[in-house]
């Protein structure tokens, strides 16, 4: 077999699951090397698995995080053999991180059992370079390196929401808090000093367990157009039997398919089951469901349901809902139904936001906004150097949808021809508009596989 050299753009967990993957392709690959590009201190947790609070927990059961689809408990026994515990079977970010970061470190300490070797650049790429014939391409550090690869892996994770009310003098007002997930985000915010948040997804619901967690009185105001939060997970079920094939297949409408969908939970629950798990059984079969429709049924979707789906797919673990519930009945949090118009900075250099609903106005004054409203994920606005390198090259095209990236059934990128490259591949969520749902662990791990196998069969078959 040739000995690729293989580019892997990311060390979060998109990146670290294609490198476990790769390692764990059948053949000889000796004197292959795969380089993992991970700026952060360590390759393995990324983004969403870093932030050393242990009251940020994982919204998935630990049952089912394993980072190997073929050995479901593979998270767990690592549990069990750390002899730690999670209360009512959902973890803490942090300790998911940890099992990454043991699991990368595994990768990094020596030659795989396929001869396949891995090497860890704690840097960002500024640019990629496709070469002239397409079949290689050249990765660009900061530091001068310059790494020849036979493929190049987009793993490039979340970017950071767009600013909430346009350009402004917010923007560098130390009240405003564009990225939540930066480190340290909260830290600055005194124990009295009124907080206000923008959207009541998941990530609100994080930043408000921190801000209690700090032990922070001052009242929190939530901004959201919607009023909507997270529903909260229920008990462990049995898995309701997929109906997919009998109800949804050939169906190309959102009506229809929402339609179908509320018939089958009428139905189980004549029969005492919970709506939970009849959702969740589409779950395999979210990708063919939004594929199967036409572009504008999906921008139908998107302009009515994301949001109500984004609550009823995403839930909240019980502990966590438990402590918002709270928060809303003492009024130590507290509800404001609109959209943000525009921040502007106070004489007294408090914040003033902007906001209306229907035709009714509101000025809220507070000391601190904190951005929740979910990452950037328009690819045609993401101003990261590597992006923009290919994205002006015409090696990677933005969809219509502003959704992520167009690629082809295996995630190679399409140009602005839309010819698949070669050499360029992306995972995660920069697929979603492949698959929509495309951000939690048990899909990313499949790409991963996928993935890992498409590149390994390409150079079994030279």
């Amino acid at each position: 077999m040739q000995q690729p050299t293989i580019t892997i753009l990311g060390g979060g967990f998109s990146g670290s699951m294609v490198a476990l993957q790769l390692a764990r392709q059948p053949g000889a690959w000796h004197g292959g090397t795969v380089h993992l590009v991970e700026p952060r201190p360590v390759p393995g947790p990324g983004l969403a698995y870093t932030a050393r609070r242990p009251e940020y927990l994982l919204n998935v059961r630990a049952a089912a995080l394993s980072a190997f689809p073929d050995q479901p408990t593979h998270f767990t026994d690592w549990l069990q053999v750390n002899e730690l515990t999670c209360e009512q079977e959902f973890c803490s970010r942090q300790t998911y991180g940890r099992y990454l970061q043991e699991l990368v470190a595994g990768l990094l300490a020596g030659p795989a059992a396929n001869g396949l070797r891995f090497e860890w650049h704690p840097q960002a790429a500024t640019a990629a370079e496709v070469a002239p014939d397409g079949r290689r391409a050249t990765v660009h550090l900061p530091d001068g390196t310059s790494l020849i690869s036979d493929a190049v892996v987009l793993a490039l994770g979340n970017f950071p929401p767009l600013f909430p009310a346009g350009p402004g003098a917010y923007l560098t007002h130390p009240g405003f808090h564009g990225n939540p997930w930066a480190a340290g985000a909260l830290r600055t915010i005194g124990l009295d000093e009124e907080v206000l948040l923008i959207g009541s997804g998941l990530t609100a619901v994080d930043v408000l367990l921190g801000l209690r967690a700090d032990g922070h009185r001052a009242p929190v105001t939530i901004v959201s157009r919607h009023q909507r939060w997270p529903v909260v997970h229920g008990p462990a079920t049995a898995p309701y039997p997929s109906f997919y094939q009998t109800d949804l297949l050939g169906l190309t409408s959102v009506g229809k398919v929402l339609a179908a969908v509320r018939r089958r939970i009428r139905q189980a629950a004549t029969q005492g089951h919970d709506w939970r798990p009849v959702f969740d059984s589409l779950r395999p079969h979210l990708g063919q469901i939004w594929a199967a429709w036409p572009a504008a049924e999906q921008a139908r979707f998107l302009r009515h349901l994301a949001s109500l789906w984004a609550v009823l797919r995403h839930r909240s673990p019980p502990q966590n809902d438990a402590i918002v519930r709270d928060m809303l009945a003492t009024r130590q949090a507290r509800m404001h139904l609109g959209r943000v118009r525009g921040i502007t900075v106070a004489d007294n250099h408090d914040l003033l936001v902007h906001t209306q609903h229907q035709h009714t106005e509101s000025v809220l004054r507070t000391r601190h906004v904190v951005s929740c409203t979910g990452p950037l994920l328009d690819y045609s606005r993401i101003n990261d150097p590597l992006v923009a390198s290919l994205r002006d090259a015409g090696q990677l095209v933005p969809d219509a949808l502003r959704l992520g990236i167009q690629t082809d059934a295996h995630g190679a990128l399409l140009n602005r021809h839309g010819q698949p490259s070669q050499v360029l591949f992306t995972l995660g969520p920069s697929r979603r508009p492949a698959y929509f749902e495309s951000t939690a662990v048990p899909e990313l791990r499949e790409q991963a596989v996928a993935l890992a196998r498409e590149l390994a069969g390409r150079w079994q078959q030279q």
